[in-house]
């Protein structure tokens, strides 16, 4: 090598330490990368747990009005937070975005309920 050559291309052509760190950040960035498509995966699957919620509400809808039972039960609805919130304090997540979240899935449940369930295969073709 000459004298006039840099040293961090002596680093990169030796591995010398700024070539350990173009590798290391490499690897982070690949790490972050997996990582973030295990979250879009988690999001696909929250997806399809809400999807499948949402239908079973739309049948419980049909249901209340051949029965003639009000879509809205406000004591149900607290239970049903009061359950969730006591579920995330047991794995150690914070009630109050569950509850939160519950409360929004109701409000657009009760949407659903007052419209007719869809037929799966229907989509399908």
């Amino acid at each position: 090598m000459s004298p006039d050559t840099s040293m961090s291309e002596r680093d990169a052509a030796a591995g010398g330490p700024r070539d350990r760190e173009g590798v290391r950040e490499r690897a982070g960035a690949d790490e972050v990368a997996r990582l973030r498509d295990r979250i879009m995966e988690c999001d696909r699957e929250l997806i399809d747990i809400l999807r499948r919620r949402l239908d079973l509400v739309r049948e419980i809808g049909s249901l209340k009005e051949r029965l003639g039972i009000p879509v809205t039960d406000p004591r149900r609805e607290a239970a049903v937070v009061r359950k969730a919130a006591e579920l995330a304090r047991e794995e150690g997540l914070d009630e109050e975005l569950v509850r939160s979240l519950i409360w929004s899935i109701m409000s657009a449940a009760r949407q659903h309920q007052r419209t007719p369930a869809r037929d799966p295969e229907a989509s399908e073709s």
